[in-house]
């Protein structure tokens, strides 16, 4: 079978190594310079940092997995340190525990932490009193909290950290798209807290960390990814845009923005919802329709190096923070990367990022990148007292970098795929998660439609 990868990011190199250990041959068509994705590797005055995502969830196995296959198994680490904090009501707050993506089982697990005030504490109190409400086929998760628990849950907690995932608005993501989980325990006529109770209780109890990065940054992983498809067989060209794609007789031809023509029994398009609309209005305009609604969130990473001695006194211990969006803030969260991640601590340098920009908030993405870098500087004296001057820094943007999970998404991605035709399979964050092993996940469920559906073998 003959198979055309359209995308280089970490969905487009799994899915091309899916197919190539199915017995397909492949082509991975990727129009940027780089693979990748927003998996990017990059340097900061020579250290190794990520300038774009820079961990994945170890307690999915698909992307850690993934790693070890690639020969990156010796490479992974957990987080170095454990503790964060929420900047929010002008104070660093540790980030509580006990609850389900800033959702509390109670108000005692966030009493202790000072996040929301004294009233809305007792709101949450009296969730249990309340009957259970309906769901229905979908809801946004802000909306529906609110109206259980008040908006100071949903502003100070819950949006940060639904923000942190998806650059977007807790009153607009949908809830059974981001929290699944939930959204089933709360169908079975559960309240809020009780849900929650439910979720944790049904959660496996697994060992070992949450999140895994890799040593010199998680950008070596699509790298490492693009070196076995190559070492398969495969082919992967960089700068090779595709413009259109078009039914043949015998399947399907892709042709590049040079004019070449690559004839395929299967197509994967791995391409963000915009690009993959434009490929496939002509073909099968239906998903086309659907991929076009879906927007995005852009966003920017502002990673700097100040001089160890002038920095990492002033930061209290922990790998970072998040800012609620209602504190008005211009960062919206920043990491302390050589605390985090114990390769960038061997160095006299420090280095630390924030991040700028979220659905509906791109004022500040606006302004010139030593703007952002100020502008990052003077929340960070705020919050921690940070007053060193980075002796490097570097702006990273990512437009229209993040999908948005609006209420209905799961049923838009259902037809999304219910329209495609026999030898054309979707993956990507737009489909079933943001999170690099849930993308690594729809990779493979791509690659093993196409492998598994009859009239894609040629003779």
């Amino acid at each position: 079978m003959e198979c055309v990868v359209i995308g280089g990011g970490i969905a487009g190199l799994a899915a091309a190594r899916r197919l190539l250990r199915g017995g397909a041959r492949v082509t991975v068509l990727e129009a940027a310079d780089r693979v990748g994705g927003k998996l990017y590797a990059g340097e900061i005055e020579g250290l190794p940092v990520d300038l774009g995502a820079e961990s994945m969830l170890a307690r999915r196995p698909e992307a850690v997995d993934l790693a070890r296959e690639v020969g990156l198994g010796d490479a992974l680490r957990p987080v170095a340190v454990a503790g964060a904090y929420v900047w929010t009501r002008d104070a660093l707050r540790p980030m509580p525990q006990g609850h389900v993506m800033g959702v509390p089982a109670s108000a005692d697990v966030l009493r202790a932490s000072g996040v929301v005030s004294d009233e809305a504490l007792a709101r949450i109190a009296h969730e249990a009193e309340l009957a259970p409400a309906e769901v229905g086929d979908d809801v946004a998760v802000g909306a529906y909290v609110a109206s259980r628990l008040g908006r100071e849950v949903v502003d100070r907690l819950v949006e940060p950290l639904l923000g942190g995932v998806y650059a977007g608005d807790a009153y607009r993501i949908s809830l059974r798209a981001a929290m699944p989980a939930l959204y089933d325990a709360l169908r079975a006529g559960r309240t809020l807290t009780d849900a929650v109770r439910a979720v944790q209780a049904a959660a496996p109890k697994a060992d070992g960390p949450v999140f895994m990065g890799l040593d010199g940054g998680i950008g070596r992983l699509p790298l490492a990814v693009a070196d076995d498809v190559r070492a398969a067989g495969g082919t992967i060209r960089t700068g090779t845009a595709a413009r259109s794609l078009a039914r043949t007789a015998e399947g399907w031809r892709v042709t590049t923005a040079d004019g070449t023509a690559y004839d395929a029994d299967a197509v994967v398009v791995a391409l963000p919802g915009p690009a993959a609309a434009r490929l496939l209005r002509e073909p099968v305009p239906g998903a086309a329709r659907e991929l076009a609604e879906v927007e995005y969130a852009s966003m920017a990473l502002v990673t700097m190096a100040f001089r160890r001695d002038e920095a990492e006194e002033r930061l209290p211990a922990g790998s970072g923070f998040l800012v609620p969006p209602v504190d008005g803030r211009t960062i919206k969260a920043s990491t302390f990367s050589s605390r985090k991640w114990a390769w960038a601590g061997d160095s006299e340098l420090f280095l630390l990022r924030t991040s700028v920009g979220r659905y509906g908030d791109t004022a500040d993405l606006g302004r010139a990148d030593g703007e952002l870098v100020d502008a990052s500087l003077t929340d960070l004296r705020q919050a921690v007292g940070l007053t060193a001057k980075p002796v490097a820094s570097q702006v990273s943007r990512w437009e229209g970098g993040l999908p948005q999970y609006a209420v209905g998404h799961v049923d838009r991605v259902a037809r999304i795929r219910a329209a495609l035709p026999a030898g054309v399979a979707v993956c990507g964050a737009l489909y079933d998660g943001v999170g690099i092993p849930a993308v690594v996940a729809s990779a493979g469920r791509a690659a093993d439609e196409l492998l598994g559906a009859p009239g894609t073998m040629r003779a």
